[in-house]
C-alpha cells in the first residue's frame, strides 16, 4: 500500500481526491490537511510515502511546507498539485524538494501514475511542465565542452523512447505509442538509464540532449 497525505485548502477538491484515490487498491489516504502547517504536523504523525501538496494554502504555502517537510521527513516524496503552471511556481516547488508537479486538471490515470512513480522515488512531470524544466536545466547546464561519448551506444528503439520521454510521456503512453507492453517500456528505460549513467528521466533527457541524441 502507498500511504498518501492530501494537502489542499479547497475542501470539495480534497474530498473528491480522497474519493478517487479510495478506488485504487494500492493507495491509502492516511490524512488530509487544509494548510501547509497542518500538512507538516499530519505528515510527521502519519508517515506517508507520498504527499500531494497544493501550492497556495493559508498559514504556510505549499512550497514552504515542502521545504520543511523534506527536512523533517526526507523519505516522504512530494508532488505539487496545483492549477498553476507558471514557471516561478514550478521551479520553486522543485527547488524545495518536490519530485513531481501535476496540474489539477490532469486525468485520474495520470494522477495515480504520478503517485506510483513518486513512491518509487522517481520524478514525475506532466508534458507541459517537463518541457519547462528541460529548457531551464539545459540553459543552466549549457557548456562549450564536448560531452563524453557513451561506452555502449543506445539502440534505435531506446533513442525512440528517449524522444518520447523528452516530450513528457509516461511509461504507459510510451508503450501505447510504440505498441509494446508497459513492462517492456520500463525495461528499455532502465537500460537507457544504465547506458547514460543517470538515475531519473530528467537527467536522462539532459544527457541525451548534450549528446545530441534527441
Amino acid at each position: 500500500m502507498i500511504r498518501v497525505l492530501l494537502a489542499d485548502d479547497q475542501v470539495l477538491f480534497r474530498e473528491a481526491l480522497h474519493t478517487l484515490l479510495s478506488t485504487q487498491p494500492e493507495i491509502e489516504v492516511v490524512a488530509e490537511a487544509g494548510t501547509g502547517e497542518e500538512a507538516i504536523q499530519l505528515a510527521v504523525a502519519h508517515q506517508p510515502q507520498v504527499a500531494l501538496m497544493d501550492v497556495q494554502m493559508p498559514v504556510l504555502d505549499g512550497v514552504a511546507a515542502t521545504r520543511q517537510l523534506r527536512t523533517l521527513l526526507p523519505e516522504c516524496q512530494i508532488i505539487m498539485l496545483t492549477t498553476f503552471d507558471d514557471d516561478e511556481y514550478v521551479f520553486e516547488g522543485l527547488r524545495a524538494g518536490a519530485v513531481g508537479y501535476l496540474l489539477k486538471d490532469s486525468s485520474a490515470q495520470r494522477l495515480v501514475e504520478a503517485i506510483q512513480t513518486a513512491a518509487r522515488g522517481e520524478t514525475f512531470l506532466q508534458p507541459s511542465i517537463a518541457a519547462k524544466v528541460v529548457r531551464e536545466l539545459t540553459r543552466q547546464t549549457a557548456s562549450p565542452l564536448s560531452p563524453q561519448p557513451l561506452i555502449e551506444p543506445l539502440t534505435a528503439r531506446e533513442i525512440e523512447i528517449l524522444r518520447l520521454m523528452a516530450q513528457g510521456h509516461s511509461n504507459r503512453e510510451i508503450a501505447d505509442t510504440l505498441v509494446i507492453t508497459e513492462g517492456t517500456a520500463k525495461n528499455h528505460i532502465t537500460n537507457i538509464f544504465g547506458k547514460l549513467g543517470v538515475r531519473d528521466r530528467t537527467q536522462a533527457v539532459l544527457k541525451a540532449q548534450s549528446l545530441r541524441l534527441v
